[in-house]
């Protein structure tokens, strides 16, 4: 560090709120105003906070202004990085913050129940005004324990019957039906879905509902109730080893609806390399429209529940509750097909 960066941050440290006060010639009640975005305070008294604070270098505090009431921070917790859906959630949260007081911070876990409350309970003790959970994968009475200390938003997360904390999802079930909708109406008949081990998803997790709305789907469509779920694993290599073992199969299905573009992306690669022509040997739809979906030499027919949107309401939805809000709001949003070439035949025409 060169001393002029030794100097400025030695300055910098010694900038209080008082120092910014005496800088714009106000009140120190007058600082707090402008920082808190109270009401009624003037453009005037506004613009010459803010020349004081850019003039100095001032950075309040957050542990501080925890003490004093909000923190205007969010935590964002996420469970599982690799998914290529996460992004969007995370441009929609960043969207709702940006024009406000209110800044993300961001956590990240994996599917370890102890793990998960271990970031929970730090993020209380940060003195966060709120936190955003996408996909936990917490009982639903563990988070409603959390809930009672500080207001809690899920995503990706059905616990319509909560009312400690607040849901917002895409219609998973919904979602489902859809994919399978377009493979019927496609010509499609043989149709299976590959979906998570047994221990991977729990009854409020995107992947069961995904199941349930696959299963009514086939049934109304007139391929029974019993309509076949392969289970995929979710750590590598036995992964790609279950993939490749339903590519192999003699009785393979001529269309498939995977539960998330994570695995239908890899299901794609591996096809490419055995030899399986999509769709003319095996259509394929996931879940998420990811960006990596839309790539032109990935081209994945997807579901799209606008990860971004999801991120977007489930913010508006948390600021609510820290606002006062007490009643508990479980939002759902109608996902919809984006058909692309693993569903479509080349030339238009439909199978059979």
């Amino acid at each position: 560090m060169s001393i002029d960066d030794k100097q400025t941050r030695q300055r910098n440290d010694r900038v209080t709120i008082r120092t910014v006060a005496a800088r714009a010639g106000v009140s120190v009640a007058a600082v707090s105003k402008v920082m808190r975005n109270a009401y009624g305070v003037s453009e005037a008294l506004r613009i010459k906070v803010t020349d004081a604070i850019d003039a100095l270098g001032y950075r309040p505090s957050r542990a501080a202004r925890g003490l004093r009431g909000r923190s205007f921070t969010i935590g964002v917790l996420l469970i599982d990085i690799r998914n290529p859906f996460l992004p969007e959630v995370i441009a929609g949260v960043n969207g709702v913050l940006a024009p406000s007081h209110y800044q993300a911070m961001i956590g990240v876990s994996d599917a370890r129940v102890q793990l998960e409350t271990s970031l929970i309970e730090s993020m209380i003790d940060y003195k966060m005004d709120g936190l955003i959970l996408v996909a936990p994968r917490l009982p639903s009475e563990i988070i409603a324990k959390f809930a009672v200390q500080i207001p809690i938003v899920a995503v990706g997360y059905h616990a319509a019957g909560a009312t400690a904390f607040d849901t917002v999802n895409a219609d998973d079930q919904r979602g489902a039906e859809i994919a399978v909708e377009a493979l019927l109406a496609y010509g499609y008949r043989d149709i299976e879905m590959l979906s998570l081990g047994e221990r991977e998803g729990h009854a409020v997790s995107v992947v069961r509902q995904r199941e349930i709305g696959f299963r009514r789907a086939m049934q109304r469509g007139g391929l029974g109730s019993s309509a076949p779920i392969g289970k995929i694993p979710i750590a590598s290599p036995k992964r790609e080893e279950a993939m490749r073992k339903f590519l192999s199969r003699k009785d393979r299905p001529r269309a498939v609806f995977c539960w998330s573009d994570l695995d239908a992306i890899t299901l794609l690669c591996l096809a490419m390399e055995m030899g399986v022509r999509v769709p003319e040997d095996l259509a394929v739809v996931g879940y998420d429209n990811s960006s990596t979906a839309a790539l032109g030499l990935v081209n994945l027919a997807s579901i799209d529940q606008s990860g971004r949107e999801l991120g977007q309401v489930a913010t508006q939805t948390l600021i609510s509750r820290i606002e006062g809000r007490t009643g508990a709001e479980h939002i759902l949003q109608i996902p919809s097909l984006v058909s692309r070439g693993s569903l479509e035949l080349s030339d238009g025409t439909k199978q059979g």
